[in-house]
Order: structure tokens, then sequence, then C-alpha cells
């Protein structure tokens, strides 16, 4: 069988296997019912739902003819790099420094994965989302997560 999309393939073979290890982790927790989920019931859907939609695009590489196959470029490191480094480092200054400093330094760290930087929108997007996670973990969910830094009295 001939692989007509390199990309599709590779996607939809990802797709499956990571629905299936899903699938395979929520059977650990209850199921309940449909009335009555448990917290296993909600994660195997979805992942179900994953490895479908991933056999699905697994099928169309195979079957439907791309132009010169799609093949598969080189592997961005940088931005993979990058992103694990900020999310590690807001994890580890979340509770130092807070999360009204540390979302903005998460964001300022995650925009120079990419090739286009702008401190506008850099500046923008720190603004709403901090005030948005304010407004959802702190106002509407009441999780105590500090605000401020720790040598502030945060």
């Amino acid at each position: 069988m001939k692989i007509k999309s390199q990309r599709d393939f590779f996607s939809g073979l990802m797709f499956v296997v990571v629905g299936v290890v899903f699938a395979v982790g929520a059977t650990n927790y209850s199921m309940g019912s449909s009335a009555r989920p448990g917290a296993g019931y909600f994660p195997l859907i979805l992942s179900v739902i994953m490895a479908i939609l991933g056999a699905v695009v697994l099928f169309k590489s195979l079957t439907i003819e791309t132009e010169d196959g799609d093949p598969i470029g080189s592997f961005a490191w940088r931005p993979l790099i990058v992103i694990c480094v900020a999310i590690a480092v807001f994890g580890l200054a979340l509770p130092r420094l807070g999360m009204f400093a540390t979302i903005p330094l998460l964001i300022i760290m995650v925009s120079f994965a990419g090739d286009e930087f702008s401190w506008k929108g850099v500046i923008a997007s720190s603004i709403v989302l901090t005030a948005g996670s304010w407004v959802i973990f702190i106002w509407g969910l009441n999780l105590t997560i500090p605000l401020k830094p720790a040598f502030m009295g945060g």
C-alpha cells in the first residue's frame, strides 16, 4: 500500500496512537453510566473520538492522491524547545512570582518561538490573558492561586 500524503499519514497515526493510549489509561478510572458518568467516562469518549478521527485521516492519506505526496518538512526544534522551557518556567515561577507576573512572562517567552514578534501583540495578549485567567480561575472558580509575588506578601 502506497502512502499518498505523508503529512496526513503521520498525523493520523499520531492521533490514533494518542487516542488509544488515553483510552486505555481512562479505563483505570470508574466509568459510571451515561446518566451518572464517572471520572473515566469523559476521557474515554474523547480519546475514542480522537482515535476515530485519526483513523479517518489515516485512511484518507492512503486513498486520496495529493500533489507531490505532501512530504514532511524539517522538524521545528526551536518552537518545541522554547514552548517546553516556557511551560517549565511557568510551573516553577507561579508560586514564587504570582499570576500577575508569571502569565506575562510565559507569553513573552512563548512569543519567541515564532518568526513573527511584535511587542504590541505580546503586551495586548499579556493583558487579555492575565485578566481572563483572573476572571476564570480566581473570581469564577475560586482557586487559590497566588496573585502577587511571594516577597510582596502574595
